[in-house]
């Protein structure tokens, strides 16, 4: 298993998948992020063994409700478009031989797949209320990202609709 930790959160990969942690990315970081402000990077990148690029955002309210969830949607959005305008520039300028041959099988995926793993407190409290619903969520990710994925997904942790990773 490949096991990366996204803000506390472990996402297992299995051993025949290529995974990456993408906003870890020297590339990412030094190089394209500095082109101008704003440009954002999504937490996860993965190739399956049929070729498909999973691009996946973490996003945890139990511990730190950061962005309004009337805007998380076109959070998602912008992170995917930054993050796949960085993939084609990783490909031939990345100094990370890792980093470069991910982009490299990203760009070569057969499929791309939008999955925004969403955590929230699980009862409904004043202090922490379970206030974002998944599938309001999921509706308008898929209405923004069509043209990259019209099946986005949101999962937790209590559903995973069977995707092959595995978080804790």
């Amino acid at each position: 298993m490949q096991r990366f930790n996204v803000d506390g959160l472990f996402f297992d990969f299995p051993d025949d998948w290529q995974a990456s942690k993408y906003d870890d990315w020297s590339f990412y970081k030094n190089q394209f992020s500095r082109m101008w402000n704003g440009i954002k990077a999504l937490d996860l990148l993965a190739i399956d063994t049929d070729k498909t690029a999973w691009l996946i955002e973490v996003k945890d309210y139990r511990v730190n409700p950061r962005t309004k969830p009337s805007d998380l949607a076109e959070e998602i959005a912008h992170k995917v478009f930054d993050t796949l305008a960085a993939i084609i520039p990783a490909k031939i300028h990345a100094t990370d031989p890792v980093e470069k041959q991910l982009a490299h099988a990203v760009s070569a995926s057969r499929k791309l797949r939008v999955v925004l793993h969403l955590e929230q407190p699980a009862k409904h409290s004043k202090l922490r209320p379970r206030a974002i619903k998944p599938a309001d969520v999921q509706q308008k990710t898929r209405q923004l990202l069509k043209p990259v994925d019209a099946h986005a997904l949101v999962v937790e942790i209590g559903e995973m609709r069977k995707l092959a990773w595995h978080v804790s």
